[in-house]
């Protein structure tokens, strides 16, 4: 059965020239200046960079701080007990246990955007790893889930810390931000996130690093961006 298209979608297509290559700032104004759909959606960023992930000194991983946000409210998981369970709460995370949040996980539940875990209790979500990691819910030391300074933890992951990979054919895809914030908020956001793939590009990676990048809105279409401009975002190009 053919899927039908909306009139929306068709005319939103329509406003993108893909023969061109939009500065950041024609990009961000060109996904605001769209029909919305009925709800605020969030702007993606697609980059596909020149490295083999299939090789270990390719792979990109890290996290960073949007410094305005993701602007969706997040719910935090703690697997934690004692002091430190406390703690969590007291930092503002939704959810926080040990055994028995494991075990209701176990059951199904997945109602959370981000698992936290101090080190001890890693036993118990160890064996969480097939309903977590497809996920991407798995804590993990090198983003800073799994660590005993819970609060802090909490409150970055609340503030809008993200976590960032390479997917299996090379390309980062991430949320900057919400369709409401304003031009200047959403290309602070991707200059921070350009800035942290620029540092986080590996020795081994050779050629061109950054081979193109997309913008587009959760119901939206594709918006081809200059993988050039790096930098003095509020200027049109």
């Amino acid at each position: 059965m053919a899927t039908r298209i909306s009139r929306r979608a068709v005319e939103n297509k329509g406003q993108i020239d893909r023969a061109r290559q939009y500065s950041p700032l024609e990009a961000v104004c060109l996904l605001k200046a769209l029909k919305p759909a009925n709800f605020d959606e969030t702007v993606e960023v697609h980059f596909r960079l020149g490295v083999d992930p299939r090789k270990a000194d390719q792979m990109i991983r890290g996290t960073l701080m949007l410094p305005k946000g993701t602007g969706k409210e997040v719910r935090v998981a703690v697997f934690a007990e004692g002091e430190k369970e406390k703690e969590a709460k007291d930092a503002g995370a939704d959810f926080v246990g040990g055994e028995e949040l494991a075990k209701k996980i176990e059951s199904g539940w997945f109602d959370f955007d981000v698992a936290i875990a101090t080190p001890d209790l890693m036993r118990v979500v160890g064996r969480l790893g097939r309903a977590l990691g497809p996920r991407g819910l798995m804590p993990n030391p090198k983003a800073g889930t799994v660590t005993f300074d819970i609060g802090m933890a909490v409150k970055d992951a609340k503030a809008g810390k993200i976590e960032f990979r390479t997917d299996r054919t090379g390309i980062v895809h991430l949320a900057i931000g919400k369709v409401s914030f304003t031009e200047a908020d959403l290309l602070e956001n991707y200059g921070a996130v350009i800035d942290e793939l620029i540092r986080a590009k590996p020795a081994a990676a050779k050629g061109r690093y950054m081979k193109s990048v997309v913008m587009a809105t959760s119901m939206g279409p594709g918006v081809p961006v200059d993988s050039t401009v790096t930098r003095d975002f509020m200027t049109e190009e």
